[in-house]
């Protein structure tokens, strides 16, 4: 290929060639391994994050990665493509309306029946780095300090593992910690010179684990709320409609499903679902 046949080819001005053929190999794997959709006007953000993948690999272009990511031995890299595709924006009490709503209208009764021996599930997917589940944990615990003693407790899920160890760890800086109020922040935080440590109470209510919401979901119990708040925005609309269908079943009766401010519910779920304030559902009555 000529000089002149790389200027006209490349997508994208850089380091390394970078085609339309390229974008759409790797946007077809990403749709496949986590159903996000990449629009054309994403082309310069695949780019720049996976040049450094490049570099680390010792490549030199973007058809060798592609073939690597489609090939037979290429798992361990699709997972690093996709953790460097997506996106993490996240913040402690981000909605607070959702979390003002879960502590009136969901948990009183939920605590109660926690006090005389039931059980409290909720789950938070695409957890990130942990400040959404520690959010619904700190919520808890401004209601019920002795809740980690309960069978009380929040899956975190999420398809990017280098955030489960981040949430895992529950280790945060002071601009990050900034939402959340000074006395949550002294009682269930250790500091850490200019950082913060969840407290092992406030950790034990959260449980991390690796899920693909395009995969198999191993869970069996039921969930009192489900929050998937700014997830599936990634998705087309038709796996939107089928990520919300499949969390149905898995809705104990008078649960909560908390989405994102720009989301919408549709499909089936928007048959069976209604309205219980900003972006929050609960079952149909009879459904």
């Amino acid at each position: 290929m000529t000089a002149r046949e790389d200027r006209r080819e490349r997508l994208v001005d850089g380091e390394f060639l970078f085609t339309a053929d390229d974008f759409r190999a790797i946007a077809a794997t990403l749709h496949d391994a986590a159903g996000i959709a990449l629009p054309d006007s994403k082309a310069t953000l695949v780019y720049s994050r996976l040049a450094k993948r490049l570099r680390a690999l010792g490549l030199e272009n973007f058809r060798d990665y592609c073939a690597l990511v489609q090939g037979a031995d290429g798992l361990d890299e699709r997972q690093q493509m996709i953790v460097a595709l997506t996106t993490n924006v996240t913040r402690f009490f981000r909605e607070p309306h959702h979390f003002e709503h879960l502590k009136s209208q969901v948990l009183p009764p939920l605590l109660n029946a926690a006090r005389r021996g039931g059980s409290v599930r909720i789950w938070s997917a695409g957890c990130s780095n942990g400040q959404e589940p520690y959010s619904i944990a700190l919520t808890i615990l401004s209601m019920m300090p002795e809740a980690p003693e309960h069978d009380i407790r929040i899956l975190a899920t999420d398809i990017d593992t280098q955030m489960l160890a981040e949430g895992r760890a529950g280790v945060y800086g002071a601009s990050v910690m900034a939402p959340v109020p000074g006395e949550m922040r002294a009682r269930w935080f250790e500091r850490e010179g200019d950082r913060w440590r969840a407290s092992e109470p406030l950790r034990k209510l959260v449980v991390f684990n690796e899920l693909n919401l395009m995969g198999q979901w191993p869970m069996k119990k039921q969930f009192n709320a489900i929050f998937c708040r700014n997830v599936v925005i990634y998705f087309e609309e038709a796996t939107q409609a089928r990520v919300f269908s499949r969390f149905l079943p898995l809705m104990a009766p008078d649960a909560r499903l908390y989405i994102g401010h720009s989301e919408r519910i549709t499909g089936e779920a928007a048959d069976r679902l209604d309205t219980d304030g900003v972006t929050t559902y609960r079952m149909r009555a009879g459904r």
